[in-house]
């Protein structure tokens, strides 16, 4: 896939005599407050003075290790990797070993061992136990019994390596990313052509990736009262395929490309569903959605699109439901209260690196459900907002 489209940049400088607008603007007494708050921040002898005052101490110690932690997250994440593609974690699920034992298991020296082992340590990833032996930590429990996790991060490797030149990213200037390349949809004139050996690697990270938020979508809308569910981009079905373990008598559709439905067959055959499962190939944005179901699912699918991709999906959506059917749209939101870095900031970047899209908040995705001709959507809480949020959306009867 190309890189991202350049846009306009504003002039370096301005005419004789002409001051910024915001210059112009009256200030509010919050403007003014953290004007002041940046300069004293930004001075030196406030830094001494904070850092060595017994009450401002806590807090100047916790913002030195907070811009740290941002300054050395790419080692973090580098560690973490480490840790998945030696296979650390799924060694320690089964007990804990010495350091010998671990360094002869991962086919390193003990030095290295031991510095990986401290390093993972330091980050809660696994811990030392009794004798001097190590087992897993908090954080390394979590990816070991969680097969998708491992799995988006050995694909991270993709974004780590279209983010070392942030600012060409920004301005367009960036060779064509990795991750472009991955997603070759994003970049394909005709997408429903795609052939099979282009959509497998990452259908089938979807599919792995899938159960992370499947439960908390299932746990936050029951299907039970609902005749037929349509996933439309549902990849391999591991969505579907999660519905309807849970309800049984659920009818169940996949909308995908016609290389990713093949897939889905397939997946909906292994796991007994064939009777009732179902699968249409297509693009999305080009053929329209059949009008089967009396629900239909978009789960991290509108903020891989423009405003007018998006625009166009969900007004297909809306032709397709009944007049008393419901639109299900879960993904990642931007401005999401105590995951601001995950919508704003990660999915800010990765959407970019792919070359298309954007995290979008509530409120622009529910101005894009109206002008698309639905009622103004309900927020459903979910478990785990970082990881997704849900809104729920019926057709407006007045469009």
């Amino acid at each position: 896939m190309g890189h991202a489209r350049p846009r306009p940049r504003a002039p370096d400088a301005l005419g004789p005599g002409m001051a910024p607008a915001s210059a112009k603007q009256p200030r509010s007494w919050r403007d003014r407050w953290l004007s002041q708050r940046d300069r004293l921040l930004a001075s030196p002898r406030f830094q001494r003075w904070a850092a060595a005052f017994p009450l401002t101490r806590p807090i100047a110690q916790r913002q030195a290790n907070a811009l740290f932690d941002l300054c050395a997250g790419f080692v973090y994440s580098q560690i973490l990797l480490a840790c998945v593609e030696l296979g650390l974690f799924e060694r320690l699920a089964a007990g804990p070993l010495t350091l010998a034992e671990l360094a002869r298991a991962l086919d390193l020296g003990e030095p290295a061992a031991d510095r990986l082992l401290l390093a993972a340590a330091a980050l809660r990833l696994v811990e030392p136990r009794s004798g001097g032996r190590y087992g897993l930590g908090p954080q390394g429990a979590v990816v070991a019994g969680s097969p998708g996790i491992a799995a988006m991060i050995r694909h991270h490797r993709l974004l780590y390596d279209d983010l070392r030149d942030p600012v060409g990213l920004l301005r367009g200037t960036a060779p064509p990313t990795r991750l472009g390349g991955y997603w070759p949809y994003a970049g394909s004139a005709t997408p429903a052509g795609l052939p099979p050996e282009q959509v497998a690697e990452y259908s089938a990270l979807m599919a792995a990736s899938q159960p992370l938020i499947a439960d908390d979508i299932l746990e936050a809308y029951p299907l039970g009262r609902h005749r037929r569910l349509m996933d439309v981009g549902g990849g391999e079905g591991a969505f579907l395929a999660a519905a309807g373990a849970r309800w049984p008598k659920l009818e169940l559709v996949l909308f995908d490309l016609p290389a990713v439905a093949e897939r889905a067959a397939l997946r909906f055959a292994q796991a007994g569903l064939a009777s009732r499962a179902s699968t249409v190939g297509g693009s999305f944005l080009e053929d329209p959605l059949p009008p089967c179901a009396d629900v239909i699912s978009l789960v991290r699918i509108i903020h891989d699109h423009d405003d007018e991709g998006a625009l166009a999906l969900l007004r297909a959506v809306r032709r397709a439901l009944p007049p008393d059917g419901c639109l299900l749209l879960a993904e990642p939101m931007a401005g999401t209260p105590g995951a601001l870095p995950i919508g704003d900031a990660y999915f800010g970047f990765y959407l970019l690196a792919m070359g298309r899209g954007r995290a979008r908040r509530p409120a622009e995705l529910a101005a894009l459900l109206t002008a698309a001709g639905f009622q103004p959507p309900r927020s459903l809480p979910t478990r785990r907002p970082f990881l997704t949020s849900l809104l729920r959306a019926c057709p407006d009867q007045a469009t």
